[in-house]
């Protein structure tokens, strides 16, 4: 077949099985929306409000489902304005395909009309990038990008095609999907024995869990093995819906604001099994304390990430469920009296620490009743500050790919876009948890879920501060509340309803009971103002670059 370059662009998207694009139309890539228009009902377009809502959207889809996630953008600013969205999935590990319009070959470096080189601009920030030079590589190009995203560790990759590409035509042979690429093991059969040796020689082991073990699968696999070894399982921000919270063993989230017991026991593990996690330093602190009485086994399909933050007794460089098969054909393991009494220790000390709130409606509340009202399968989104602090050390995840936050980047205003995109890939009701501060960022994309009539519930809570930026000026800056409260006079019920959706104010428990009640009958989206207190703080806290022997617990360390 003789095609254009945006008629080929149509064809091997729907070779590779993609159902939806997040996309916002401009003049370098009129060509790729006329194959669009003449492909309604082959695929679906979703038009978010703004070209970061779109690709934050195709994030959440990928999140959420697992798929590729695909956003297209025209040149220059609209190609600029997916950057933020593009280092939040990088960091975050999520495959998507980014595709951008540029001016005609011929023009390209001449500063023209909406030129950006978003090639070089984004080179740090994506598994790989192609700017197709001629029609005849586009479908290759495409098709490499797919196999790539999805392949190892995946992540984003973009694909910059200049107007000219679009409109020149070649011949086009379609194709049978791509498969991810096979990464080869750098681990060998002695490591494994050397692995499962010091499992059966540790007294007090840990299984740390990051978002590698939901890529990989491998939940099963994990708590398995933590029943065999007598283990606790830890959890990365990322890793934190790896396993069922109601599993016995699950201590929660370690980390900065983490839960006290999850990072107490890494603290005090003598074998520690990181299984998909890059140590990051909020999740770490002070590295030359983190697991120091521990060797370190590193499991990772990312050998960069191996001795980047923390070094490691033993890396093993792999797919984790592979790994972890392996072990479970020998590991015996045995039961662990002493340091299960030091688990229920540090389960104690934790509740008897329990964060005490201020408002007649608390955060707490808040997520308690949302969990309660919720199916265990419901998307969890949040934007990033307090709220999603709190979600993390309460909520309770019981299935993979059910939470859905910015960890690496911190990107408020990922949360509306995101909820949008997870409620479009699992057809399911979604909440947001959300904030003023971040919900103010991205809130025009409430548009879209009216649009689309996406039964999506946010859930907003309202401080009037920019919260987690003003505890830190309270612990570390004297009180010295410089521009975190932000005296915005937003009628956030008033907005949700101008924007053709329903909008509720909770003030009270019972409020909020009324409310989720009503949003869960609602066809589209809903906005829930909660309202609570500015002085509610996010506790514990371990300072940056410090370890548990200096956190910070509500009324002192």
């Amino acid at each position: 077949m003789e095609l254009t370059g945006a008629e080929i662009l149509m064809e091997t998207l729907l070779e590779q099985g993609t159902d939806v694009i997040f996309g916002y139309p401009g003049g370098t890539v009129l060509d790729l929306y006329e194959q669009i228009y003449q492909n309604e009902g082959r695929i679906r377009h979703i038009l978010p409000s703004h070209e970061q809502g779109g690709i934050h959207a195709a994030d959440g889809y990928a999140r959420a489902t697992g798929k590729t996630g695909v956003v297209l953008a025209t040149s220059g600013p609209g190609a600029t304005n997916l950057v933020t969205g593009i280092a939040t999935a990088y960091l975050d590990s999520v495959p998507l395909v980014i595709i951008t319009g540029n001016v005609p070959t011929d023009l390209i470096g001449q500063d023209n009309f909406q030129e950006v080189d978003v090639f070089s601009l984004t080179y740090g920030i994506v598994k790989h990038s192609y700017r197709v030079a001629r029609v005849e590589e586009l479908a290759d190009d495409i098709r490499e990008a797919y196999a790539l995203a999805g392949s190892g560790r995946p992540g984003p990759v973009l694909i910059d095609i200049p107007k000219d590409v679009q409109q020149k035509k070649t011949s086009f042979t379609p194709q049978p999907p791509v498969k991810p690429r096979p990464v080869p093991s750098e681990y060998t059969e002695e490591e494994i024995k050397k692995a499962v040796t010091m499992m059966e020689q540790s007294k007090r082991p840990v299984i740390y869990c990051g978002g590698g073990v939901i890529t990989a699968g491998a939940d099963k696999e994990i708590m398995e093995l933590s029943k065999r070894l007598d283990a606790p399982i830890c959890y990365s921000l990322m890793g934190l819906d790896a396993v069922a919270a109601s599993f016995p063993a699950s201590l929660g989230m370690s980390g900065m604001h983490g839960r006290y017991a999850s990072t107490k026991a890494i603290a005090e593990c003598d074998l520690l099994l990181a299984v998909g996690a890059r140590f990051s330093d909020r999740a770490v602190g002070n590295k030359q304390k983190y697991a120091e009485k521990a060797n370190i086994i590193h499991i990772d399909i990312d050998p960069a990430e191996i001795d980047k933050n923390v070094t490691v007794d033993l890396p093993l460089i792999g797919d984790a469920k592979e790994i972890l098969g392996k072990f479970l054909q020998s590991v015996k393991g045995g039961a662990k009296p002493h340091w299960q009494a030091a688990i229920q220790e540090m389960r104690a000390f934790e509740a008897a620490h329990e964060t005490q709130f201020k408002g007649p409606l608390t955060p707490f509340e808040i997520i308690d009743q949302v969990s309660r009202k919720m199916p265990k399968d419901t998307p969890i989104v949040t934007d990033v500050g307090q709220h999603q602090m709190w979600v993390a050390q309460r909520y309770p995840f019981e299935q993979q790919r059910t939470f859905l936050t910015s960890g690496g980047l911190g990107t408020m205003g990922f949360g509306m876009g995101a909820a949008n995109g997870a409620a479009i890939g699992t057809g399911k009701r979604t909440v947001l948890f959300t904030g003023d501060g971040s919900f103010a960022m991205n809130f025009a994309e409430l548009g879209t879920a009216v649009t689309e009539g996406l039964p999506v519930i946010v859930i907003l809570m309202n401080n009037g501060v920019l919260g987690m930026v003003r505890q830190l000026q309270e612990f570390f800056s004297n009180a010295h509340y410089s521009q975190t409260t932000t005296y915005r006079k937003t009628d956030f019920v008033a907005f949700a309803k101008a924007m053709g959706a329903e909008g509720y104010r909770a003030e009270t428990p019972q409020q909020l009971e009324t409310a989720l009640t009503e949003a869960c009958q609602a066809e589209g989206p809903v906005v829930i103002e909660c309202i609570i207190d500015q002085d509610d703080l996010v506790y514990p806290m371990v300072p940056t670059n410090k370890s548990i022997d200096e956190i910070i617990l509500q009324g002192g360390r």
